[in-house]
């Protein structure tokens, strides 16, 4: 292994957040710092900036009036409703609108039904959107998305649908909705539906991601 000369690295990579009942939240994390020696080229990390303990008062930065309207986070009587039901979808506002920002959802256990056969489709849906006033709760789209379960639609009505639901509930600058469906019958189809609000540059940006999506 080759020798380096004591130097401190520092990588900014996304943050992986752990699934959440089969739905991943990422987000931008902080850089992380590794200082690499002379000793057999090993990284170890370094001494960073030591984080303080979040104090008490501290835990807690929304209010009971802001969380008004969440009623399935915690809640341990969940209710898995098993067809379509755009009617659990909860949203909270955002707190952060004086910056554009992306929030991306990865639910990889999809499933819904063929309209026609009524065999189960399955695939992972990608869901990426900027907020603006409304942000949708993750727990209330975990659960939006397991009602598609006994739902029987084409895989691109469900993908259009979901982006139209999310569109009616936080009215966004700007979402998308990649569904990543497993082949059938030896073709795999990959929908992509987006939309940005008229008359602004979300919409400009709506049309070069829909004709760029496949290189993303």
């Amino acid at each position: 292994m080759p020798r380096y000369s004591a130097a401190v690295i520092r990588r900014r990579s996304a943050g992986c957040f752990l699934p959440a009942g089969s739905l991943h939240l990422l987000a931008v994390r902080t850089s992380i710092c590794y200082k690499v020696g002379h000793i057999s080229g090993r990284a170890s990390k370094a001494a960073c900036t030591p984080v303080s303990p979040v104090s008490k008062e501290a835990k807690m930065s929304r209010n009971t009036e802001e969380l008004h309207g969440i009623t399935l986070l915690g809640n341990q009587k969940t209710e898995y409703r098993s067809d379509y039901a755009p009617e659990v979808l909860e949203a909270f506002d955002n707190k952060h609108q004086g910056n554009d920002y992306f929030v991306k959802f990865v639910c990889p256990e999809f499933t819904s039904l063929c309209p026609i056969t009524g065999q189960p489709d399955f695939a992972t849906i990608v869901i990426r959107y900027i907020p603006d006033v409304k942000m949708v709760e993750s727990k209330s789209l975990k659960l939006y998305l397991f009602s598609f379960r006994n739902h029987g639609d084409f895989h691109e009505d469900c993908v259009n649908v979901i982006m139209k639901d999310l569109i009616a509930l936080m009215n966004p600058k700007y979402i998308e909705v990649h569904g990543i469906f497993t082949p059938r019958g030896g073709i795999a189809i990959h929908p992509f539906a987006n939309y940005g609000r008229l008359g602004t540059a979300f919409e400009q940006m709506a049309r070069e991601r829909l004709f760029g999506h496949d290189r993303q």
